[in-house]
């Protein structure tokens, strides 16, 4: 049984390594949580006079620095000036230089939402005629690179970290106060908390560079950091640094003067630790409530206070698990993890269980706002994924469930056979200690008779100095031996304890319904690992709310453009093969008989503009048999393609193809039908 934990732990390890690799991959680019919904030139447009500022509008409340905002000209020099401000709500504005001339202008963002998540684009507009361009925003992306990995990964690592530390103290406080004086549960939550502790200064330190330039050369940039100390997010960092620090006094108490403490010497304590270590412990929680999603958006005053609830009772129920994994497999022979132990656990964990799911309703009604975001967005789907290991979860704890009754019923039988084979031993030892002693005392009767007889010879002659002599002698090396056999027998003492703690850890070992335990709880703690990777990637993802609320912004963006008499068609595209995917955008104004200006936008299904190596367009009116009429529009910018005087020759519902080639060999053709004229 022994040799089997090791490549158990093993296989955890992996799973650890794996949820790791599903965190970075899943990380990329941060996806916004605040979007961009409006814009002044709107993206695309061909304005006759020259802007004097541009304005942009976002989902929510953002922060700004002095570059957040910049307008380029076709040749790449920048053309605005002051700082950005803002106007009103959630719209926000630069200025722009006068006397601007015709051609086509980039406008780059890059912005903070109010929930700590970085965002950036681009988009492009025409004073005039649209023209050549010489800037690429290809790079435009915000949370990338090294720098958006490292940070991911201390995004788990803190989260790991703090319900292992949480969980592990919960563990012992309120399921096996004797595990304060075993060494591995004392070494799992000292690790949470160096664990927590190391990734919360590596946040701080990442910060700068992950909300603005993304170059590691910037991690250690101090200016930087005097900005994100001023920041929301910089302020909760440093408040959970000063919470670590009560955190560390209060795991010193608990496996110091705590675990040394008699048991009845421990009820008054107990409450204390129970009652500080809460309120830490509460402390730490909010410290992502007030700076991620629960501090921004609907109802943020019961979302904050919900999200602490919620934090609290996943590290109660996964970092106790994890506890009484290491309790199960690594607790010494002569103090065992109980089946009374257990018990408790599995109702802290039920209680968890509950707290979880009324937390986690609300959480997904906020966060979602309607069923349909369960599978149109990518928030969504990452929450049916959480639930379902959830409910994976709770199957295996109702199987840990009832290995833990088996285990409770063996262990009131256990002891009493234990007690009898031990009585049984100590019996036989016995005797044959009497044995023994009776042997020694013959001999030593003899050795008597010996000396009474070595006496009186000595007492007939002389020289019965030397008789008394050597019995000095004989009596220092009995003494000599004596300190051999004591030495002897102390190491005869230590090796049969050592067998004796074998001997009992193998049998425990060795009882089925222990085995079974560790089985399921190990099993409960690899799927808790990858939970945990999902639930990371989704404080980093756009919640299906905002992604709605953007989609619908730019739905009557596009509907106000087709009142106006211009016509926009948004279809999906997928060539088979690398970087496939997209969507495609024809703009075609005013979408009329005669000349039309059309501008055509390739994205990635994230929304982020990207180059391809060929775009063609063909209109054809089937009624009428006319057509394909091809277009080659000329590329502007990134990701944008524009064609001036395209030619409809009349009235009717035209079928518009767009013929997209993502590399030499790969390409796909889409195509809608739309009334013109």
């Amino acid at each position: 049984m022994t040799q089997t934990i090791a490549p158990r732990v093993r296989t955890l390890v992996l799973l650890l390594l794996a949820a790791t690799g599903l965190l970075l991959a899943g990380a990329g680019p941060v996806s916004a949580h605040a979007a961009l919904t409006g814009s002044d030139p709107q993206q695309g447009a061909v304005v006759d006079k020259a802007p004097t500022q541009v304005s942009l509008t976002f989902s929510e409340k953002v922060a700004l620095s002095d570059n957040s905002v910049r307008v380029l000209d076709p040749k790449g020099k920048r053309i605005d000036q002051g700082d950005p401000a803002n106007l009103s709500g959630t719209t926000y504005a630069v200025k722009l230089h006068s006397g601007l001339p015709d051609g086509t202008y980039t406008v780059t963002y890059q912005v903070v939402s109010e929930d700590s998540h970085p965002v950036a684009g681009a988009y492009t507009f025409s004073i005039g005629a649209p023209s050549q361009t010489t800037v690429s925003v290809s790079g435009q992306t915000a949370g990338g690179g090294v720098v958006g990995a490292l940070y991911g990964t201390g995004r788990y690592v803190s989260y790991a970290g703090f319900i292992v530390m949480v969980g592990g103290a919960a563990f012992v406080l309120a399921c096996w106060q004797r595990g304060a004086g075993v060494r591995a549960l004392q070494r799992l939550t000292v690790s949470g908390w160096l664990a927590l502790t190391a990734a919360t200064l590596g946040l701080l330190l990442l910060r700068g560079s992950y909300t603005s330039s993304g170059k590691v050369g910037d991690i250690f940039d101090l200016d930087l950091l005097g900005q994100v100390l001023q920041t929301k997010t910089g302020a909760a960092l440093v408040s959970r640094l000063l919470l670590l620090a009560a955190a560390a006094l209060f795991i010193a108490v608990l496996f110091g003067a705590y675990e040394k403490r008699e048991e009845e010497e421990k009820q008054d304590l107990t409450f204390g630790l129970a009652i500080g270590g809460t309120v830490v412990a509460a402390g730490l929680a909010a410290s992502w409530a007030m700076s991620e999603h629960a501090s921004t958006g609907l109802q943020a005053g019961i979302a904050m206070p919900v999200d602490i609830l919620h934090l609290l009772a996943v590290a109660g129920w996964l970092g106790g698990l994890a506890a009484l994994l290491v309790a199960l497999y690594r607790a010494p022979a002569d103090t065992p993890v109980d089946g009374s132990a257990v018990r408790r656990f599995s109702r802290v964990a039920f209680g968890s269980v509950l707290a979880l799911v009324a937390t986690g309703i609300y959480q997904s009604w906020r966060q979602l706002g309607s069923w349909s975001a369960f599978t149109d967005t990518r928030y969504g789907q990452l929450l049916l994924v959480k639930i379902g290991l959830v409910v994976l979860l709770v199957g295996i704890a109702w199987v840990s469930r009832r290995w833990t009754a088996r285990l409770a019923e063996s262990v009131v039988v256990k002891p009493r056979e234990e007690k009898d084979a031990l009585e049984g031993e100590g019996e036989k030892e016995h005797a044959g200690a009497r044995v023994g002693s009776s042997g020694s005392g013959s001999a030593e009767t003899g050795a008597a008779s010996g000396r009474k007889g070595a006496s009186a010879a000595a007492s007939g002659g002389k020289g019965a100095s030397a008789p008394v002599s050597g019995k000095k002698g004989a009596t220092g090396a009995g003494s000599d031996e004596s300190d051999g056999d004591s030495d002897r027998a102390t190491q005869l003492a230590r090796q049969q304890a050592a067998i004796d703690s074998a001997r009992q850890k193998q049998r425990r070992d060795a009882d089925p319904n222990r085995f079974g335990l560790r089985r399921s709880v190990l099993a409960e703690a690899g799927v808790a690992v990858i939970l945990l990777a999902v639930t990371t990637m989704l404080t980093s993802t756009e919640p299906g709310r905002t992604e709605e609320q953007a989609k619908a912004a730019t739905a009557a963006s596009s509907a106000d453009a087709a009142a106006a008499g211009a016509l926009t068609l948004d279809m999906s595209f997928d060539t088979g093969g690398t970087d496939g995917k997209g969507v495609v955008r024809v703009d075609l104004d005013p979408a009329r008989v005669g000349g039309n200006e059309m501008h055509v936008y390739v994205q990635r299904p994230n929304g982020r503009a990207f180059d391809i190596p060929e775009v063609k367009v063909a209109f054809t009116l089937e009624s009428q048999d006319i057509g394909p009429l091809p277009v080659v529009p000329d590329h502007i910018a990134t990701g944008h393609w524009s064609a001036s005087g395209v030619q409809i020759p009349m009235a009717g519902e035209w079928k518009i193809a767009v013929t997209v080639r993502t590399s030499d060999i790969d390409q796909a053709t889409v195509s809608k039908n739309a009334q013109i004229g």
